[in-house]
């Protein structure tokens, strides 16, 4: 009965070739058969995500001033520390000095104030001063004394402005262009000036949809084996220039709570960059795991027939009998198709030559060996 509404099914693919299917002399086609891979593997999900920097930095002057200098060449690699732009110092030096000053003759008063102190508290002992008097430079004393501290406060003000006149890379990374040229007035804590971002490791941000999320804690504990690193969640990254993933990583970080408006949880992994070819702001696919391995059997997709809505594969026996295998589809792994169901690995199937099969006729077998991967 099958064989009968499959024949009028695919009267089109196979009937008008069926004459013509027989060899001279009546022998059986011939058709590439060969056995179905069975190997352990890893379910693997697709996502899309872009990578974005772990740190990233907008260069801002903490003083005010006219620029003097840009000391970097646009888009280079800094390191920490690196001088990137001069603040006009000379100002900023004329204030320290002025401080220092101050607080020299701040020093000066105090000398003065702590001996004419020692002098009033011993004429004090001997009656030869008046109260009245003895607080009068106790309170000298103290008011020369706050004048130092007040002195030494100014001195370290102007001398933290005048460092700030030299603005140092605060992290290493690729620094943009230049946004202002030299001789423009800088404003400060205001003005943008340039940007740096890391690029090793970077980081690759995507969206795990609730469905997908909820299977995946079945197999992983997502938000406690990113957090811990106990359990590495590993994943693989390919950039959209890509056929295969090329980039590893592993997740580190999922979201606290689901996003109400697209009904995602957002992820991130991180990700090995020592020769800089990943830029932020890219676009890449990943691939997530979304099973633990198994084993599975393996199919090449043009094995698989169609009969209405079913997916089917055509098994032949050992006298060259071929009879349909209903199978259930599963992902693509390594160029193969992974059979969910239908098929336990080791039957022959036709890999080639579909076209000449008809529901209980016979072929000729032409044995091959499917390769690892394609």
């Amino acid at each position: 009965m099958f064989a009968r509404s499959f024949f009028a099914a695919a009267f089109f693919v196979v009937g008008l070739a069926s004459a013509s299917a027989q060899q001279p002399g009546g022998a059986p086609p011939p058709v590439t058969v060969a056995k179905p891979l069975v190997r352990k593997i890893i379910d693997y999900d697709e996502f899309t995500g872009r990578f974005e920097p772990i740190d990233a930095v907008e260069i801002r002057s903490r003083v005010g001033g006219y620029l003097q200098s840009v000391d970097f060449e646009d888009g280079a690699y800094v390191n920490k520390g690196d001088l990137l732009f001069v603040i006009d110092r000379r100002p900023f030096k004329a204030t320290l000095d002025q401080a220092e000053a101050t607080l020299v003759s701040a020093q000066a008063r105090l000398k003065f104030a702590q001996a004419d102190l020692e002098r009033a508290q011993s004429l004090s002992r001997s009656g030869n001063i008046s109260d009245q008097l003895l607080d009068q430079r106790q309170q000298n004393f103290l008011t020369a004394k706050a004048d130092i501290d007040g002195a030494e406060a100014a001195v370290r003000q102007a001398r933290l402005d005048y460092e700030f006149t030299e603005i140092r890379a605060p992290i290493s990374g690729r620094i943009g262009r230049k946004l202002v040229s030299v001789g423009n007035l800088v404003t400060a804590n205001t003005t943008l000036l340039t940007t740096i971002v890391s690029r090793d490791p970077i980081y690759f941000y995507f969206d795990i949809d609730e469905r997908s999320f909820l299977a995946y804690n079945k197999v992983f504990n997502l938000v406690a084996d990113s957090m811990t690193k106990t359990r590495p969640v590993e994943v693989k990254i390919a950039l959209t220039d890509e056929r295969e993933p090329s980039h590893a990583g592993t997740l580190d970080f999922v979201d606290n709570r689901m996003d109400q408006a697209t009904g995602t949880m957002r992820a991130r992994a991180i990700v090995t960059n020592p020769d800089f070819k990943i830029s932020p702001g890219l676009f890449g696919r990943v691939l997530f795991p979304g099973s633990p391995e198994y084993e599975a059997v393996l199919v090449p997709d043009e094995a698989i027939a169609t009969d209405q809505d079913r997916r089917l594969v055509w098994a032949v026996a050992d006298d060259g009998t071929v009879s349909p295998r209903i199978v259930r589809l599963g992902p693509k792994s390594d160029g193969y198709r992974v059979i969910r169901d239908g098929l336990k690995g080791d039957e022959t199937i036709v890999v080639v030559g579909l076209q000449r099969v008809r529901p209980g006729g016979k072929v000729t077998p032409q044995m091959s060996t499917l390769p690892p991967k394609r």
